[in-house]
């Protein structure tokens, strides 16, 4: 496929400048997109937004913060019911609401520190 073929849907150049202001610290941070969109700002940055909802769906977060994929466990219905331990983490996880860290870093924090962890669990 010729390159003018390869991006003959090519609309729109997106820049987004993020801001995330904590207590302690300010981030910033640039982000480029690529689109097939009409160039309308507001339609582009809802479609960027949307974007990063579908990173923090609950199969995204299962797949990468708890590393879902890798495991081996085939026989019978164990799959399926260790399947629910992991979802149960994360609920609780995601209520855990004293630290402002991601959901990786809060399970890491629960096997590390048992006061966190017990934080967690009396939920």
């Amino acid at each position: 496929m010729d390159p003018e073929q390869a991006w003959s849907q090519l609309q729109s150049l997106v820049m987004v400048e993020a801001i995330r202001q904590l207590p302690e610290s300010t981030s910033y941070a640039t982000r480029y997109f690529i689109s097939s969109l009409p160039p309308d700002a507001k339609r582009l940055l809802h479609s960027t937004r949307s974007h990063w909802s579908i990173e923090n769906s609950v199969p995204w977060v299962l797949v990468v913060a708890f590393r879902e994929g890798d495991s081996r466990i085939r026989q019978g219905h164990a799959q399926h019911n260790l399947a629910i331990l992991p979802r149960l983490a994360l609920n609780l996880l995601r209520k855990e609401k004293s630290a402002k860290i991601g959901i990786a870093a809060k399970r890491k924090r629960a096997g590390w520190k048992t006061d966190y962890l017990l934080k967690g669990l009396s939920q």
